[in-house]
């Protein structure tokens, strides 16, 4: 019978990154076998007329979906529903291929359940990832893309990589992602200012008709984030993602001081700021929540608190595939519990 406990010994004797590879050479397989796909799908993906929404005309089955970062050139798409999710988003993908930074790079904190990567959207460039994409959309769950410039681009020539990375997935996506939030490429999260944000989601509704959300960083104070975030819906985006990773180095002892935290050691200070966002943005736009949640209770919690969706990225690491059931499974007996017949009545619960 299979035991994620053995597995994750072998996978955690390799360097992190190496067993990403690992992980992602497994999944591939995994998305191409038939058989092996079917009986995991049966196994993990929760399909209840509970847990369904549509949202942006698009319909979810589940609310837990894979956060960007995981699956950077679209490789693993197919292996996405035997994991249980109920969407998955591809990238960061930049319009030209690049390398990201020096190795080593990506750091794990088994006590704190947690990751620090410093990747700097290595990926094979927009053309690669696009021949990827299209060989799978649209697929069976929605499948968002999340874009970002290239590290040599100049903060001035920064719209054009947005708009490039719009024209091209705009067509093979279901909802685009605007990050200008991640910590690991130089001056990027200086573009989180009313002035960047206004022209590029005026560019991008000019350019598209498909949902197009921002996602933030957790690192700025509540009263900021809340007027960046305000600009952006009023001049036309979808949607917020709240939170990046962290680069609050106070969280883990004797973490590197360099890259982005992400897992349990950010569910405290991602939920709080998504809490004081929603309060002043819930009702005006959809909420995505990520950001240290690996349990039905936190995503549960981030749901009454106005999230409609949640992702998880960094739990998968430590809790293995079966995680995103689980997560399914104690949201529908909370549900129960407060005496909800559906999601769709939970969302916001703690702000009405």
């Amino acid at each position: 019978m299979f035991n994620y406990n053995t597995l994750k010994k072998i996978l955690f004797s390799f360097e992190p990154e190496t067993a990403h590879h690992i992980g992602e050479f497994g999944l591939k397989l995994l998305g191409n076998c038939k058989i092996a796909k079917s009986y995991m799908e049966k196994k993990n993906y929760i399909s209840n007329p509970k847990l369904t929404q549509e949202i942006f005309g698009v319909r979810f089955e589940n609310p837990v979906g894979l956060a960007a970062g995981f699956d950077k050139n679209a490789t693993m798409i197919k292996a996405m529903k035997s994991l249980g999710y109920g969407f998955t988003e591809i990238g960061t993908m930049t319009p030209m291929p690049q390398d990201g930074n020096p190795k080593p790079r990506m750091f794990r904190y088994l006590e704190q359940k947690s990751v620090q990567n410093a990747m700097g959207f290595n990926n094979l460039g927009a053309h690669t990832v696009l021949k990827n994409l299209k060989k799978v959309y649209p697929f069976s769950i929605p499948i968002g893309a999340n874009i970002g410039k290239n590290k040599t681009t100049p903060e001035e020539f920064a719209l054009s990589d947005y708009k490039t990375l719009i024209k091209k997935f705009e067509a093979f996506s279901d909802y685009l992602v605007i990050n200008i939030s991640s910590p690991n490429t130089p001056n990027l999260r200086d573009l989180q200012n009313e002035k960047f944000i206004t022209e590029l989601f005026v560019m991008a509704k000019a350019l598209t008709n498909k949902p197009i959300l921002l996602k933030i960083a957790p690192d700025m104070e509540a009263n900021i984030a809340i007027d960046l975030c305000k600009s952006a819906i009023n001049t036309g985006a979808d949607g917020i993602i709240a939170t990046n990773t962290t680069i609050d180095y106070s969280l883990v002892p004797n973490c590197q001081n360099f890259g982005g935290l992400s897992g349990a050691c950010l569910t405290e200070k991602s939920g709080s700021l998504f809490k004081e966002l929603a309060q002043e943005l819930f009702g005006k736009t959809v909420l995505i929540s990520v950001g240290g949640i690996y349990n039905g209770k936190e995503a549960y919690e981030r749901i009454k608190n106005g999230a409609s969706l949640v992702q998880a990225y960094s739990g998968l690491v430590f809790e293995g595939p079966s995680m995103v059931r689980k997560i399914n499974e104690e949201i529908l007996e909370l549900l129960a519990k407060d005496g909800f017949e559906n999601i769709q009545q939970a969302i916001g619960a703690n702000l009405k």
